[in-house]
């Protein structure tokens, strides 16, 4: 008696890439990645739907108003999810990526622009500002984006997932304040891409609420208590 193994079937707006064996001429491989719409050359077909998560972030009232002034690093990632091209994972093990879909902006760019605008946008504290913007900075903040995929998890529809590590540092004398890891996954409303992305928009506003309201109050912990050596590992 056979046994047959049931895959999901992918909705047609992902782009499955198939591991290719080393003979194959490189000509092969470009062919097979035109025919199945996954070209890396571009060509004549149409251009792709961009779409560009804007989260506003409601203001909690009980967040401390704090004097000092913020920095934030440039995100780290690695070069499959800092892409314009929107991931997706159908089985645990497996990223693919959609049809006929980008970011408008890459995935680190997203996460620093909703984060600034997050804590602007609440009026707690003093200056926020890009690292290398010319503001003299009390506290520096460095994240690296580990996950920002939508992740099926065996679910019929996939959800909206982003992780990150977010370190605070005292810019003085680069101490580590906090460290935290932050994750927020949020289910989409159906299968294709703009679905998806209205997901990610939820997801990314979730992220950098919780995100900001860590900064300020960890960052204003340290400074009342008037800048203890070592930092908590978190909060």
């Amino acid at each position: 008696m056979t046994t047959k193994t049931r895959r999901r079937h992918l909705p047609a707006s992902i782009c499955v890439r198939k591991p290719l064996g080393a003979p194959r001429a490189l000509s092969v491989l470009l062919l097979a990645m035109a025919v199945s719409g996954c070209s890396i050359l571009g060509g004549k077909g149409e251009p792709p739907t961009l779409y560009a998560p804007d989260p506003r972030v409601a203001t909690d009232p009980s967040l401390p108003t704090v004097q000092w002034q913020l920095s934030l690093s440039p995100v780290t990632a690695a070069s499959m999810i800092d892409s314009p091209r929107i991931a997706v994972r159908p089985t645990p093990g497996e990223l693919q990526v959609y049809k006929g879909a980008r970011w408008a902006k890459t995935p680190t760019e997203m996460l620093q622009d909703a984060l600034i605008r997050a804590l602007e946008d609440s009026g707690r504290i003093a200056a926020v500002s890009r690292q290398g913007s010319g503001v003299a900075a009390d506290y520096r903040l460095v994240m690296d984006l580990r996950r920002f995929e939508a992740d099926y998890a065996g679910k019929p529809v996939p959800a909206a997932t982003i992780e990150l590590n977010a370190k605070l540092l005292h810019a003085t004398d680069q101490v580590v304040v906090g460290s935290r890891t932050f994750l927020h996954a949020a289910p989409a409303a159906g299968t294709d891409p703009a679905r998806v992305a209205d997901a990610f928009t939820e997801a990314l506003g979730a992220t950098a609420k919780e995100l900001a309201a860590w900064v300020l109050i960890t960052g204003e912990v340290h400074d009342t208590l008037g800048h203890p050596e070592g930092g908590s590992a978190g909060n």
